[in-house]
């Protein structure tokens, strides 16, 4: 434990597009932010070679390119950006209480929680070392859906999120097999229906991915087991899309903010508001339904403006009572 302890006015926990946008905004209006990038600076994005839906971009840029364009922003604005992660928060008191690295303490009036969600993998050499390559695996087609266009694709998943993200593949890509581990989606039924009356979606039950096939470069197909019969064949495919969920990045929040169940911080309707007057929350640490670079740059822009109407009106309720 430090001796000094750090006074700051606004607090931004992580970096991607939600992190940065709060950044610029909260920067604009003089909260001079003080921004940890966490343990994956720049977030998913960082993993993902091209983006091409983020308006603004009419050539694409990639994932890591477009992350440090955001943090320039945000630094000409006047952000201190800085290296390390919150490893413990007390959300006791008027003022919010962090350690840096189990270390240095840090006491903020506001704070902006940007520290999205991380995606589920098989967890496969194979599949890992594309993912890496940005050589044809995804855990989101509809922001990689558009680069398979008239090609084959492998989609792993039984909720509704896995049918529809195959739903979507089906209307940009010649053919979508779906692996399915059980003999039974997890799905509701009307997104179950929707993939099966899809003439282009085959579905393989009780059906696993044994490795992610490639050149060294690039995806060329999946080999898959039958979980009953032990059967393997291989799959032509130029796409590998996961879609068995995401893990919000929340843990060290839990017993201060409400979450759902699957650890998503719950904000007030319409509002970056979360349970904590002085609490803000930001992107996929939130979202588990858009997800996507934009809308978690909107919300970082809702939570910055709704930090400083807070601070405004602290400040002013300080004035009427002095």
């Amino acid at each position: 434990m430090s001796d000094t302890i750090e006074r700051v006015k606004c607090l931004i926990i992580g970096s991607g597009p939600a992190g940065y946008t709060a950044a610029i905004y909260a920067s604009r209006a003089n909260m001079f932010p003080v921004l940890y990038q966490g343990m994956q600076p720049g977030g998913q994005l960082t993993t993902t070679n091209d983006v091409e839906n983020f308006p603004g971009y009419p050539d694409g840029i990639t994932g890591p390119e477009m992350m440090i364009e955001l943090q320039k922003q945000a630094q000409r604005f006047g952000t201190d950006v800085r290296d390390g992660w919150i490893t413990k928060v007390d959300f006791t008191g008027p003022v919010h209480k962090v350690w840096v690295n189990e270390t240095t303490e840090i006491h903020a009036d506001t704070i902006i929680i940007s520290t999205g969600a991380s995606a589920k993998y098989l967890g496969l050499e194979s599949e890992q070392k594309y993912l890496n390559l940005g050589g044809g695996v995804s855990a989101c087609a509809v922001c990689d859906g558009f680069f398979y266009r008239n090609q084959e694709v492998v989609i792993v998943g039984a909720g509704d999120s896995a049918c529809e993200e195959a739903h979507y593949l089906s209307k940009l890509c010649k053919k979508v097999t779906m692996l399915v581990r059980r003999d039974v989606f997890r799905a509701s039924v009307i997104m179950e229906n929707r993939v099966r009356n899809t003439e282009n979606i085959e579905i393989l039950f009780n059906t696993e991915t044994e490795e992610v096939l490639g050149d060294g470069q690039v995806v060329t197909g999946v080999r898959v087991k039958n979980n009953l019969t032990g059967a393997t064949h291989d799959i032509p495919a130029t796409g590998f899309f996961v879609a068995i969920g995401h893990k919000p990045n929340t843990d060290i929040f839990k017993g201060w903010l409400d979450m759902d169940e699957t650890g998503y911080i719950i904000n007030k309707p319409g509002t970056a508001h979360t349970n904590v007057p002085g609490v803000f929350v930001s992107g996929d640490a939130a979202d588990h339904v858009y997800r996507q670079a934009i809308t978690a740059a909107g919300t970082g822009c809702m939570a910055a403006l709704d930090a400083e109407r807070y601070l405004a009106a602290v400040e002013s309720e300080h004035t009427v009572a002095s």
